[in-house]
C-alpha cells in the first residue's frame, strides 16, 4: 500500500524521501533487486538493497511494487498551440503523469507550427510550468511543416529544440531531405522522419490487401513505408547525418533499417505500441478508434516488429500519442482522423509483451527509459545517484481495463479500448514531487 500521509502533490520539490521494499529495476545498469531509493534535492541520492533513511526524512512503503525510471515518451502531439479542443499541455501533462511518463517530445506539426525560436521557447515554458513533466519540443523541419523550405535550424536549436521533424508529415523532396540532415548534422542533432511514400500513401485509409479490399478502404501499399526507408539511408549514407524513423510498422522496414545500423550508419527508429499489439483486423467493421497513420498491418509485420524489438533494431518505444475530439472519428472510416492516443497505455501495453513472453522486463523498460533518452542527449531513464529523481512506481500484474471516457486527460481515441492489461501505475515522481498517485 502506498502511504496515504503522502498525498499527491503535497511533497515539496527536494523533501527528503525514502522509497522503501520496492522492485529497484534499472534497464541502463542491469539492477534487478529488492531495496530502498533515497530522493533529496529533487535528485537520486542514494539507491541499493539497504539505504537508510535520514533522520526527518518521508518515507513510502512500496510493498514490493516495482520502481523504475520515469517513461521517456520520444513522440507525443499536443493540440496547443491552436487546437486546444483536442489536447492541452496541461490536460498532456496530466495524462502522461497518470502513464508514469516524465519526459515528453512534442511534434511541430501545432498550429502554428514550431518553425519560430518563440515558439519552441512557448512550449517549453507550459510544459515545466505544469511541474510534472519535461516537455522537450521538436523543431520543424521545414517552415510550416510544408516539406520545401528549410527551418532555421540554428535558431530553433539554440531555443531549445530537441531535434527536428515535419511531426505527421513525410518530408517527401529528397533534396530538402538532404539538406535538412546535412543542417541537423552541423548543428549535433537529427532528423525524425514519417517514413512513407508520400504519393503511394495519399488518400489511403487502411493498409492495402484483402482486407482493406473487402472493405471498400482506399489501400496504402505496405512497401511505401521501406521505400522511403530504403531513400533516406541513402541519405544518411551521403551526408553522414542521423535520421530517425518514427512508427516504424513493417518487416521490410525493418529489414533495411537492420541491414544500415550494420554498416554503421546513424540509423535509429521506434515504433509504437499498436504496431506490436494489434494487427489491421482490430479495424473490424470500420472501427474509426484503430485507424491509424501508419495504419495496422498483417499480422507477419506484427511479429516482425516483435522480433525487431527482441534484437535491438528497434531503439525505443513511442506511445505515438495523437489526440483526437469525437468528432474527428465520428466519421466514415475513409474521412475520419489518422491516430489515437497512447499515454496511459504506453506501458501497460508494452508489458503485455513481457506477459507474453516475447521480452525480458528490463529489456522491455529499456526500450521506455534508458534507450530513448540516450537517443536524445539527456541524463534521465535511470535510477543512479545524481540522475533527476523521475519516477514511476507500478504493480507487475495488478489488472485494469481500458475503458475511452474514463481515461486521464482529454484524449479518449485509444485503439485499445476494451483491452484488459496486467501493469497499473501508482506512483509518478516528477524532479523528486509526487505529480500522481493511484
Amino acid at each position: 500500500m502506498l502511504n496515504p500521509t503522502l498525498p499527491v502533490g503535497t511533497d515539496r520539490r527536494g523533501a527528503p524521501l525514502l522509497i522503501r521494499n520496492a522492485r529497484l529495476l534499472d534497464p541502463a545498469s542491469g539492477l534487478d533487486i529488492l531495496g530502498s531509493l533515497f530522493i533529496q534535492g529533487g535528485l537520486i541520492a542514494e539507491v541499493g538493497a539497504v539505504v537508510a533513511a535520514p533522520e526527518g526524512a518521508e518515507t513510502l512503503d512500496a510493498d514490493g511494487a516495482c520502481l523504475a525510471p520515469g517513461l521517456v515518451d520520444m513522440r507525443v502531439a499536443t493540440g496547443e498551440p491552436g487546437q486546444e479542443h483536442r489536447e492541452t499541455i496541461t490536460s498532456l501533462a496530466l495524462a502522461a503523469s497518470a502513464g508514469g511518463i516524465t519526459t515528453l517530445c512534442a511534434l511541430p506539426n501545432t498550429d502554428p507550427v514550431l518553425d519560430d525560436p518563440a515558439l519552441v521557447q512557448f512550449v517549453l515554458r507550459r510544459g515545466e510550468a505544469t511541474g510534472r513533466i519535461s516537455l522537450l519540443p521538436y523543431g520543424a523541419a521545414t517552415k510550416h511543416c510544408e516539406g520545401k523550405e528549410i527551418a532555421e535550424f540554428g535558431l530553433l536549436k539554440e531555443a531549445g529544440a530537441i531535434g527536428f521533424s515535419d511531426g505527421v508529415r513525410t518530408i517527401g523532396n529528397a533534396r530538402t531531405m538532404r539538406l535538412a540532415l546535412s543542417y541537423a548534422k552541423a548543428f549535433g542533432s537529427f532528423v525524425v522522419q514519417h517514413p512513407e511514400e508520400p504519393s503511394l500513401a495519399a488518400g489511403g485509409a487502411a493498409t492495402e490487401g484483402e482486407l482493406a479490399t473487402r472493405l471498400g478502404l482506399p489501400g496504402i501499399p505496405r512497401a511505401a513505408e521501406a521505400m522511403m526507408v530504403r531513400r533516406d539511408i541513402a541519405l544518411a549514407r551521403i551526408t553522414g547525418g542521423h535520421v530517425h524513423f518514427a512508427h516504424v510498422s513493417t518487416a521490410e522496414a525493418l529489414l533495411e533499417i537492420r541491414a544500415a545500423k550494420a554498416e554503421g550508419l546513424r540509423i535509429t527508429c521506434d515504433t509504437a505500441p499498436p504496431y506490436f499489439d494489434l494487427n489491421e483486423t482490430a479495424i473490424g467493421d470500420y472501427r474509426t478508434y484503430a485507424k491509424l497513420s501508419p495504419p495496422l498491418r498483417p499480422e507477419a509485420d506484427r511479429l516482425a516488429v516483435v522480433a525487431a524489438l527482441r534484437d535491438g533494431t528497434i531503439d525505443a518505444i513511442a506511445s505515438d500519442h495523437q489526440p483526437h475530439d469525437a468528432d474527428d472519428k465520428r466519421l466514415p472510416f475513409a474521412q475520419a482522423e489518422a491516430g489515437g492516443a497512447g499515454l496511459a497505455t504506453l506501458l501497460g501495453i508494452t508489458l503485455a509483451r513481457v506477459h507474453g513472453g516475447d521480452l525480458q522486463l528490463l529489456e522491455a523498460l529499456a526500450l521506455l527509459t534508458c534507450r530513448p533518452a540516450d537517443l536524445l542527449g539527456l541524463s534521465c531513464g535511470r535510477l543512479a545517484p545524481g540522475a533527476p529523481a523521475d519516477l514511476v512506481l507500478f504493480h507487475l500484474e495488478r489488472g485494469w481495463q481500458v475503458k475511452a471516457g474514463t481515461l486521464p486527460g482529454k484524449a479518449q481515441n485509444s485503439p485499445f479500448d476494451g483491452r484488459a492489461l496486467e501493469g497499473k501505475v501508482l506512483g509518478t515522481w516528477k524532479a523528486g514531487r509526487r505529480v500522481f498517485g493511484a
